[in-house]
Parts: structure tokens; C-alpha cells; sequence
């Protein structure tokens, strides 16, 4: 299990990395397709706001625990929720959009994105969509493929279904699903923050408890430091950036 769990993320690794060498799909440069406004990595902007996102959720301990540190602090977040995980915890779900967060889709099953036909991604979308309604009565606008993995499949089918491709900064992966040490994931986001940035987090897919003890430092200090820290989709708005939103 240990050697297919590695082999996994080689794989997700190389997808990251080299795209061009596994991808039969087109897979054009990603300022391409933030000229069309149909995948965003961050934000250029000088108004000092970020915007927290956590990956692979809901997660019935570690979701809460990071809904509580944002709660104390007023801050907003984004959580790319997956199918599977939205089925057996609606309400964390419910819970999180109630309190002023934001609900992305993530697929339903986290399945690896490299090859899959349209008609696979879309039953994907649609299968988190249908169940993101039902527990929280909104209809998501956000998408995030898995591992980040993007190509004109990815992209344009999650345009043809209303979706906004939502990536990260590319100096903003905070690697938390290492679990590198608590130290390491506040480094990797801290020293390199700057407005507009879109930060890659997870409230699940293992461990969290690196992350939510990271985020006890990481939240105040950002701030501290003047920072808001929004939602994806408020990031957009207040920072008058054209998307694709202009056109659903």
C-alpha cells in the first residue's frame, strides 16, 4: 500500500511538472487561459487581500477545527469540497457556507484528471454540484481539478458547465499535505505572501493537524501584517478582475 500510495504521487508530481510529457490533451501556457478568464492562479493587485483555499473536504474533525480559527479571526475562506466527502457530511458543509464561506467543487471521487474523456469530468461536476445544492441551497461557480492538473479538456468542459477554473499561486503551495512540520508549512506561506495570492490548503485526504496548528500562526500574522482574507470569488470582486462571472 506504502509503494502504491508513492507511486501516486510521483505520477501526480510529474503531471505537475512536466504536463507536456503525459498529456494527450492540448495543454497551452496558463496565461493563455487567464487572457480567456477561464482559470485564474492568483490575483495581480496591490489591495492587501488573499484568499485561503483547502483542498479534498469536508473533513468531520480537521474541517471544524479550521472553521474555528477562522471564525475568531472574522476570516473567509474557500473549501473545494469532493462528492464522496460532501455525501457523508452535509452538514459541515452546510455548516461552512453558513458561516460566510465559500464552496467549491473538487470532483466526487478526487480521481486523477490526466486522460479523462468530457463526458467523465462532467458527470464529475455535476455529481459534487447536485450535492453541494442539496446541502447548502447554492449553486458553486468555482472548480478546482485534481492535483491542479489543467489541459483544454479540463478547462473548457468546466467553462461549458459554468465553472471557473481556480488554481494557486504558484509561490503558494504550502505543501501541508507532506506534513512537513508545523515550522516548514508556515515558511513555505509566510515569507512569501503578497496580495492577490490564492494559498493552497488541506482540511483533508490524511492528517491535518500540521495544517490547523500552522494556521494558529499563519492567520493572525497575515493580519497583522493588513491583510483580508476573502473568498475566491470576493477576492475577484473587489479587485474589479475580469472572469469569466461576466458571462454567467
Amino acid at each position: 500500500m506504502r509503494k502504491l500510495l508513492w507511486l501516486v504521487l510521483v505520477i501526480n508530481m510529474l503531471v505537475l511538472l512536466y504536463p507536456s510529457l503525459v498529456s494527450t490533451a492540448e495543454t497551452k501556457d496558463r496565461y493563455d487561459y487567464e487572457q480567456t478568464g477561464k482559470a485564474i492562479w492568483d490575483i495581480p493587485t496591490k489591495k492587501p487581500l488573499i484568499a485561503l483555499t483547502f483542498d479534498d473536504g469536508p473533513h468531520p474533525i480537521y474541517t471544524e477545527k479550521i472553521m474555528e480559527i477562522l471564525d475568531r479571526y472574522d476570516a473567509k475562506a474557500t473549501f473545494f469540497v469532493t462528492g464522496e466527502q460532501v455525501e457523508k457530511l452535509p452538514d459541515v458543509v452546510k455548516k461552512a457556507a453558513e458561516h460566510g464561506h465559500e464552496i467549491g467543487n473538487h470532483t466526487y471521487h478526487h480521481v486523477p484528471l490526466l486522460g479523462i474523456s468530457k463526458s467523465e469530468l462532467r458527470s464529475e461536476i455535476k455529481q459534487t454540484e447536485k450535492l453541494i445544492v442539496e446541502a447548502t441551497g447554492v449553486h458553486p461557480r468555482l472548480f478546482r481539478p485534481v492535483a491542479g492538473y489543467y489541459d483544454d479538456v479540463i478547462i473548457e468542459t468546466a467553462a461549458e458547465e459554468q465553472y471557473q477554473v481556480i488554481m494557486w499561486s504558484w509561490h503558494q503551495d504550502s505543501r501541508d499535505w507532506a506534513n512537513p512540520g508545523v515550522g516548514k508549512i508556515i515558511r513555505n506561506v509566510l515569507p512569501n505572501v503578497h496580495p492577490g495570492d490564492i494559498i493552497l490548503f488541506h482540511d483533508a485526504g490524511g492528517k491535518r493537524v500540521q495544517t490547523v496548528q500552522a494556521l494558529e500562526v499563519i492567520i493572525p500574522a497575515l493580519i497583522e501584517d493588513g491583510y483580508e482574507l476573502v473568498t475566491v470569488t470576493d477576492l475577484i470582486k473587489l479587485t474589479n478582475h475580469w472572469t469569466l462571472f461576466e458571462h454567467l
